[in-house]
């Protein structure tokens, strides 16, 4: 329970910050509202046969085997050490839409979805509960995009592009791609995969553009002039 509290308290913090940076760059002329997201999954999602995502502290393998038969946890090596391993269902539903809309509406800049969302699903009472999983961020990003009808998805990293060949002497940077051909690249699962398929889906299911890059180019971004730009407007792939 400490630990679950710790990590909610770490969230919120993070969360404060977002918010107090955008008003310190804003000058807190713009409302801001920041919502606790539930994000519903699918009970039958094949991603809880095959808990992927790491959560919690570091064991020793000892301590970890032990711990998993006394909680039904499942653990998966991290290094030399192991630690928890849940599940990472697909988002089907923000809860929240409308109010988030609402606050849009009014000229809000909303905060939310953080972190993937709150894993919630629908009991066989027919109840709504939550449950231990971690929902990709990216996904959810994805998806909250496409139910806003947003014109335009930013998923910002730490690289100012998508790379094929990344920390190569033959690394090239993507400027445009279809859906269908960067999909084909095969990014890494654990790095840029799914923000490629988040962009992949958000372009497939809107006939819009998603762009993958740098915190640091948001304007460029915007303006169109940075990032990997991902759209069914135009086939194949280019290069910067």
């Amino acid at each position: 329970m400490a630990r679950k509290w710790a990590c909610c308290r770490c969230k919120r913090r993070l969360t404060h910050i977002i918010e107090q940076e955008l008003g310190n760059l804003l000058d807190f002329e713009v409302p801001f509202a920041t919502l606790l997201t539930q994000v519903e999954v699918d009970a039958k999602d094949p991603a809880f046969q095959t808990p992927t995502k790491p959560i919690g502290p570091v064991y020793s393998k000892a301590e970890a085997e032990k711990l998993a038969a006394e909680k039904g946890w499942a653990i998966a090596p991290d290094g030399d050490k192991y630690r928890r391993v849940v599940a990472s269902p697909r988002p089907k539903r923000i809860f929240e839409i409308r109010p988030i809309q609402w606050l849009l509406e009014k000229g809000s800049i909303v905060i939310c979805a953080g972190g993937g969302g709150i894993p919630t699903m629908y009991g066989e009472d027919g109840k709504l509960k939550g449950i231990e999983a971690v929902i990709d961020k990216d996904l959810c990003s994805s998806l909250l995009a496409g139910q806003l009808n947003a014109d335009l998805l930013v998923i910002a990293t730490d690289v100012n592009a998508a790379f094929i060949d990344f920390g190569k002497p033959t690394q090239k940077a993507i400027g445009q791609a279809h859906p269908d051909e960067i999909e084909k690249l095969g990014f890494a699962a654990g790095s840029m995969g799914p923000k490629v398929q988040a962009a992949c889906e958000f372009a497939r299911q809107t006939g819009k553009t998603a762009v993958i890059g740098s915190l640091s180019d948001i304007e460029a971004i915007v303006q169109g002039s940075a990032g990997t730009r991902i759209s069914t407007a135009k086939p194949g792939i280019t290069y910067l």
